[in-house]
């Protein structure tokens, strides 16, 4: 859950230093950090309460564009992060859906896939299997 988070943050860190039209208003670095973290958080929440109920009642789009609605999907979590953001004073900002939401929410699923493959495994629960006395 921590490595899913940290992936995350860096995923927003890139999307916010590449894209243009998402920044952050902070001008010491320790409070640039602090506010990717704090929009990795709110962006975690986000994905993981309201953007299951998006994707389900657009289904038939999903289905349609062989899923690249899903992009329209993260780009509105993006700028429902950013509104979040904004209620509680936060520094970073997305600017519109186009193209600053459309490309930031490409550039975080790239980072995110990339960074993903490196997640480290935990310790597997074989139960009760013959696997497990090896």
């Amino acid at each position: 859950m921590i490595w899913r988070w940290l992936v995350n943050a860096l995923a927003v860190a890139a999307a916010t230093f590449l894209v243009p039209g998402i920044y952050i208003t902070n001008s010491s670095t320790g409070a640039q950090v602090l506010a990717v973290i704090a929009v990795a958080a709110v962006l975690g929440a986000l994905n993981a309460v309201v953007k299951p109920i998006f994707t389900i009642l657009t289904g038939c789009l999903v289905i349609l564009t062989f899923g690249l609605f899903l992009i329209v999907i993260n780009a509105i979590m993006l700028l429902a992060a950013s509104w979040i953001m904004s209620w509680f004073g936060g520094a970073w900002h997305v600017e519109g859906f186009w193209p600053a939401a459309v490309l930031g929410s490409l550039v975080i699923s790239v980072v995110s896939l990339v960074l993903g493959m490196f997640e480290p495994q935990g310790r597997r629960n074989y139960g009760n299997s013959p696997e497990r006395y090896r």
